[in-house]
């Protein structure tokens, strides 16, 4: 048994790094302390979706009511469209239970709700780690402005470029999805009344475009995908053209609803769609990662931000044993083996969801495309919304004792 608290870093404050905060607190009972290398916290993006399950975890954690209210619940059903506006097919938005109905979030707004949950002092902003070593009874890091400091395991949340992977297991080479994204916000105040509150789609050749909700229905996010040989950057700040936006939906064959939408839109960001294998390895000792440091995915499935809060959920209940045996290694380790397959599942559906909604390839037979996007219906929400992080954590548990 351990005869002192139980210390773990968790570097970057995004937000998969403060929900795992968030959750190895209240639920595992340690002490945390969260690195991030930004000099004050402020997330980049526009919107995202709060899926079921991700809602499933943050009512465990009590953040559900805050997230509600500072979000837009969705009306109904997904609505996927052809290029001129007809209706295909109704996507899930709900559980089976239809307890959990998606929420459009501003990222920055999640963010700022996920902070008020954490104590002051928690989060130590201008840190930027350099490299780990182990010691004999935990994990030092060193930091950029020369702050070293040890702790008996590290969680890393530092996204897509983790330095926290590079200590664990070699990074998957990025592979240019031969798309870019323009993505913004739009006031609600340019959009017509009677425009839907709900996630809408309108699927042409080779790209894209859908819209939601956010923040009390004040706010729309939009992204427009298309196929591209330009290779861009990931970087989600990239100012992008207004005009290149609208003239790629400008056609007759787009919807005059959806090109009135766009007309209204005043600025936009762009960035590169770059896809990733699954890792082999998340954990090494006691150091693990989480997020988009261990499984990146594409943005086709809505599940980014969901996956990190089933990671923090799960991460939490295993450690919460670890901390009681002072075991911290294999805590890590059945994390990992509980999170792996489902996230490489998941990340197969978004590269499968970009595929039908570019219309090309193998969906180039429309009434294909158009029955697979019926029957997936079920799989997003069987496989996916229903998935209970804590049911799986556990189980895992319940077995191994």
């Amino acid at each position: 048994m351990p005869n002192h608290t139980t210390r773990i870093a968790v570097i970057g404050a995004g937000i998969g790094g403060l929900a795992a905060s968030i959750a190895l607190t209240r639920i595992a009972g340690v002490e945390v302390t969260v690195f991030e290398q930004a000099h004050q916290l402020a997330e980049v993006g526009a919107g995202f979706g709060v899926a079921p399950n991700g809602q499933r975890v943050l009512d465990r954690l009590g953040l559900l009511d805050a997230t509600k209210s500072a979000g837009a619940v969705m009306e109904g059903p997904d609505f996927y469209r052809n290029a001129d506006g007809k209706l295909i097919a109704e996507g899930a938005y709900s559980d089976s239970a239809d307890r959990y109905h998606t929420i459009g979030m501003h990222r920055a707004d999640f963010v700022d709700a996920l902070r008020k949950a954490l104590p002051d002092g928690m989060v130590h902003t201008g840190h930027k780690l350099t490299s780990i070593s182990a010691t004999d009874s935990g994990v030092r890091l060193h930091f950029e402005n020369g702050v070293d400091a040890e702790f008996d395991a590290v969680v890393g949340a530092d996204g897509i470029h983790s330095v926290v992977q590079e200590s664990i297991t070699r990074p998957s080479d990025p592979v240019y999805a031969g798309a870019i994204a323009y993505r913004g916000v739009l006031d609600a105040r340019h959009v017509p009344d009677d425009w839907p509150m709900r996630i809408q789609i309108w699927m042409g050749k080779d790209k894209h475009f859908m819209c939601y909700p956010l923040r009390q229905r004040t706010l729309f996010n939009y992204v427009g995908f298309v196929s591209s040989d330009r290779a861009i950057g990931e970087s989600w700040s990239a100012a992008g053209d207004v005009e290149e936006l609208a003239a790629e939906f400008a056609g007759d064959e787009w919807d005059p609803r959806l090109r009135e939408f766009i007309s209204r839109i005043d600025k936009t960001f762009w960035w590169g769609l770059y896809d990733r294998e699954p890792l082999r390895n998340w954990s090494r000792g006691r150091v693990t990662l989480l997020g988009d440091a261990a499984h990146p995915m594409l943005p086709h499935a809505g599940q980014g931000v969901n996956q990190a809060l089933e990671d923090s959920m799960t991460l939490a209940l295993f450690v919460r044993e670890g901390a009681r045996t002072g075991d911290l290694v294999t805590a890590f380790k059945r994390y990992a083996s509980a999170r792996m397959q489902r996230t490489a599942i998941v990340q197969a559906a978004s590269r499968r969801g970009g595929s039908q909604r570019y219309s090309h390839d193998e969906f180039q037979v429309r009434r294909r495309r158009d029955a697979e996007l019926r029957t997936g219906r079920e799989f997003r929400r069987s496989y996916i919304f229903d998935y209970d992080s804590v049911a799986v954590a556990e189980k895992s548990l319940a077995r191994a004792s």
